[in-house]
């Protein structure tokens, strides 16, 4: 399945005092970290920068296609639609998960994608660890029409929600789908266990 992920690091981080995107897992920055895992599955990544881009965009190692949010502010579902319009037409599928979600792995993406591909009456795939849904959802590319078309008000679990009929749930025992680094506690909490792979 021809499939692009984004990932969306482009949000302020006052909490943590420096941007997510560059905080560390296992030697490696968070963006780095994920352009790894998605880059097994995907044959593109694209990082939509916001706030401290100009930071960001000298550090990141990997290579990865960059979008940047000129109004960041906005929210989420902006960077993902800014992510989105870079999306080529020959993609099958895509991915997105926020940069500060590091953890997920790449059994886990290739089971999602793995996942759509054997449904094709379904458009999404979401992880699922312990009963709690996850980071990174995959989509067919045929929704991307439908996050775009968003108004700036509204928020990209619209459209999942839309087609929770047409959506696979992947019970999986990885519990990085749920990680999402919000403060430096969750931080410390992250760091403090066995490294990630």
């Amino acid at each position: 399945m021809n499939c692009t992920a984004v990932i969306l690091a482009a949000g302020a981080s006052r909490r943590m005092g420096r941007p997510k995107a560059l905080l560390s897992i296992g030697g490696e920055t968070f963006v780095d970290r994920l352009t790894r895992v998605f880059q097994s599955s995907c044959t593109e990544v694209v990082v939509v920068l916001g706030h401290h881009a100009a930071a960001i965009r000298p550090l990141i190692q990997r290579p990865a296609a960059i979008a940047v949010n000129p109004d960041p502010a906005r929210g989420q579902l902006s960077s993902l639609q800014c992510g989105l319009a870079l999306l080529p037409p020959s993609a099958d599928a895509f991915l997105f998960t926020p940069v500060d979600c590091p953890s997920v792995t790449e059994s886990t993406v290739r089971s999602l994608l793995e996942a759509l591909a054997a449904h094709p009456d379904s458009l999404l795939a979401i992880p699922r660890y312990q009963g709690r849904r996850g980071h990174p959802v995959a989509c067919r590319a045929s929704l991307a029409r439908e996050f775009l078309s968003l108004p700036a008000a509204s928020q990209a679990r619209e459209v999942v929600h839309r087609h929770l009929d047409q959506t696979i749930y992947l019970d999986t025992d990885d519990a990085g789908v749920l990680v999402d680094i919000d403060d430096p506690q969750a931080y410390d909490r992250l760091v403090s266990q066995a490294p990630v792979l």
